[in-house]
């Protein structure tokens, strides 16, 4: 299967960057980078926009490094919270994902995208969390989420379960005393 050579006209995540010239997959090509116009087949002509591409992409870099540098400022040391639904022992009905974490962080007045929260597994219980947070440019920040339950929590009782292991264990103690010690004779009368 033959790759298309694209000149990317703007930054594509896990492909490259504007200006860059990059091999994909046709189907990719079709179907997203060139219908969105994110992309142009890799001519003569296309490469020689190359140069005035790339000469804007550093341009902006260099803007959107400052603003991520100036967001992480505002945000370092920052602590969100959110309230989750929990059942009555604590169990959470669903989950904390990244989606929620930028929802939370936007709704405190920050601005920042899903793709920014390097989160990699949902969270799933109650408690305080250190998340990154990776800004535009590569600036890298850690925020705290306290993940709170809706209700009290109410913990069953370690002494029932305690007891409740003591008689297992007693009546398997009786079992072993009923049964009869192999190696002996039965004797007859």
């Amino acid at each position: 299967m033959a790759k298309y050579n694209l000149l990317l006209l703007e930054d594509v995540i896990n492909y490259g960057r504007k200006g860059d010239l990059v091999h994909v997959a046709p189907g990719f090509a079709r179907n997203y980078l060139l219908p969105k116009r994110k992309a142009l087949l890799a001519t003569r002509v296309t490469i020689k926009m190359r140069e005035k591409l790339q000469k804007e992409r550093k341009e902006q870099a260099e803007i959107d490094r400052k603003e991520s540098e100036k967001l992480a400022l505002k945000l370092e040391g920052k602590s969100f919270e959110t309230t989750v639904k929990v059942d009555p022992e604590g169990h959470l009905y669903g989950s904390v994902t990244a989606h929620d974490i930028m929802e939370i962080v936007v709704r405190e007045g920050f601005t920042i995208e899903k793709k920014h929260v390097a989160l990699l597994h949902p969270i799933k219980q109650i408690g305080t969390y250190q998340v990154n947070l990776r800004l535009p440019e590569g600036v890298e920040v850690a925020v705290a989420l306290v993940v709170k339950p809706d209700r009290e929590i109410v913990k069953r009782a370690a002494p029932v379960q305690e007891e409740a292991k003591e008689e297992i264990s007693s009546e398997n103690a009786e079992e072993v005393k009923e049964e009869p010690v192999k190696g002996k004779k039965k004797e007859k009368k």
